[in-house]
């Protein structure tokens, strides 16, 4: 009786949880007693899975509690702010101060895919903060509840700092916030209704489990994870059909041109498989840009304004645009990401209306050499003034291959400017364009690094064979792309092994604003071959074969590849 008095003073013996004596040592419990604890050893192993466990679902808490907030923050925004939204605007700030190196790792690494994968990893980083401040609001109160209240506010301050803010835009993630404190709030409090209290660090509270408890937290949980899926889901769907984009465009029927493009050329292109299409189609034509999510701009509101140092500001609306004389024409463009061999280019038929007849309405004043494009989504693109006066075809397009422009090049309305690598002319979504100087504006790239013109140097390219294929023959034939906008293609080489340059067959082309085809069938027997190409643009002057990477104005260099015959 005695002994059996003194183990239970011990507390190590038959209480579960029970904190014990001090001294009292790992092996004086009772052993086989009703707890079946054995000594301190085990007490001190089955507390620490206690802890371990409620802590994965106090992280589980803090996910699910930002999931809903972040689902609740996007689908309002859909309902009051389909333009921008939490997510956007914090992306949008992130890769404003992104430094030029990263941005040309994302590119280079991940391509047109560039936008996924940051969004990816966006989701990654958020996840991964919500389950912290799930853990530490566990740990102590209200630290978590506060790191939701900070990214609330980091949220508005990154809507306040976009070019499509609204007064209604600051609700979302405010709404963002408070719903993920609520909701962590909530699942942590059904939490300690069902794990041990005494797993909490520091706790002496006696032992319990709760299975009612258990069955409210876990489906407090399940519920709120469905619910943030769905949510989520919804506020995608509804964004993106927020106010109509898609529809607007599909019943957008536009104007036949003033000036039509000829048929294709007979010999324009060449029957290689493997080879670009002379005509990229838009749903291949590479897409680069600063917008995280894609603008939906409503046509029907839509206007485009000249301002700056101009007789009088002009603004013109899509339906005054439409009545236009437009122009049809064809025009290469090419991102100055774009690597030796790199995919970052297409060419297409393009509808609009020549810029510099909207300027001669505005009048533009002496000492001007700038046009500051503005896109809907805050981008701006520094264009020579030259470029958009003289005789080139730059045009405010409306129209891609024969279709309204898509969404995501640009709808309702975009620059094209043929002969500038995009980031200094090929503004997508635009709003305005402002008169002014080098001097006095700079471009969104232009100032992290890039240069102020970016005129498209002369390229080549190999589309077939790719790199490193293996053929079963000593006959290769090898074609490819080659474009210098505004100077034209007149000839391509080709060489093996750092051989003797060869002559390629062009095809005919369409214009020195077009890219032009190439094919040449080489013999270079059985083994493993190095290929290089080189163009010439129109002037005779080949592109140069120094190696340059893609900052400042564009990468320069022989695009080379590997092949094996045999």
């Amino acid at each position: 009786m005695s002994i059996r008095t003194r183990s239970g003073l011990t507390g190590h013996g038959g209480l579960p949880g029970d904190a014990g004596g001090p001294g009292d040592g790992g092996g004086r419990g009772t052993p086989g007693g009703p707890s079946g604890t054995g000594g301190l050893g085990d007490t001190g192993r089955t507390g620490r899975t206690e802890r371990r466990r409620l802590t994965r679902w106090a992280g589980a808490c803090g996910l699910v509690a930002g999931a809903l907030g972040v689902a609740a923050g996007e689908l309002t925004a859909a309902a009051v702010s389909p333009s921008l939204s939490p997510i956007t605007a914090v992306g949008g700030v992130a890769i404003d101060a992104m430094l030029p190196g990263v941005k040309d790792w994302a590119i280079s690494l991940f391509g047109t895919s560039d936008k996924l994968a940051f969004l990816l990893a966006m989701c990654l980083v958020i996840a991964a903060l919500a389950v912290l401040g799930g853990i530490v609001e566990l740990r102590r109160k209200f630290t978590g509840l506060a790191g939701f209240a900070v990214f609330g506010i980091i949220g508005v301050v990154a809507v306040l700092t976009r070019a499509q803010s609204t007064t209604a835009a600051i609700a979302p993630p405010l709404v963002a916030a408070g719903l993920a404190v609520v909701f962590l709030t909530a699942f942590r409090n059904r939490l300690l209704e069902w794990m041990p209290r005494d797993a909490l660090p520091g706790s002496t509270a006696a032992a319990g489990s709760s299975a009612p408890g258990r069955r409210k937290f876990l489906t407090s949980i399940g519920v709120g994870a469905a619910v943030a899926v769905v949510a989520g889901f919804a506020a995608t769907v509804v964004r993106s059909t927020a106010i109509g984009i898609a529809q607007a465009r599909a019943n957008l029927v536009l104007p036949g041109p003033v000036t039509a493009v000829p048929p294709l050329p007979a010999g324009a292109a060449l029957a290689l498989p493997g080879i670009a299409p002379l005509v990229t189609p838009n749903a291949d034509f590479y897409r680069i840009d600063t917008a995280l999510v894609v603008p939906s701009v409503n046509p029907d509101s839509w206007t485009l304004t000249v301002n700056g140092m101009v007789d009088h500001e002009v603004e013109i609306d899509l339906k005054t645009l439409l009545a236009k004389p437009l122009m049809e024409n064809y025009t290469t463009l090419a991102c100055v990401s774009n690597e030796v061999g790199g995919d970052l280019v297409g060419n297409a038929k393009w509808l609009g209306w020549p810029v510099r007849e909207l300027l001669a309405l505005a009048g533009v004043q002496p000492g001007a050499d700038m046009v500051l494009s503005r896109s809907t989504d805050g981008f701006t693109a520094g264009t020579p003034l030259e470029a958009m006066t003289d005789a080139r075809n730059a045009v405010i397009a409306v129209g891609m291959n024969g279709q309204p422009l898509p969404q995501e090049h640009g709808f309702p309305a975009r620059l094209v400017v043929p002969g500038l690598y995009g980031f200094v002319s090929a503004t997508k979504w635009v709003t305005s364009l402002t008169v002014t100087r080098f001097s006095d504006e700079k471009g969104y790239w232009s100032t992290r690094g890039w240069s102020d013109h970016g005129p498209i140097k002369t390229e080549s390219r190999i589309d077939t064979p790719r790199d490193g294929t293996s053929l079963k023959t000593d006959t290769v034939a090898v074609g490819g792309v080659a474009w210098a906008p505004q100077k034209g293609i007149s000839k391509v080489q080709v060489r093996v092994d750092q051989g003797e340059w060869q002559d390629a067959v062009l095809g005919g082309g369409i214009s020195k604003d077009t890219w032009v085809q190439w094919t040449i069938r080489l013999s270079p027997g059985a083994g493993q071959h190095e290929l290089q190409v080189r163009a010439f643009d129109g002037a005779g002057q080949p592109q140069t074969d120094q190696v340059a990477q893609v900052v400042p104005d564009g990468a320069t260099g022989y695009h080379t590849i590997t092949v094996h015959t045999s």
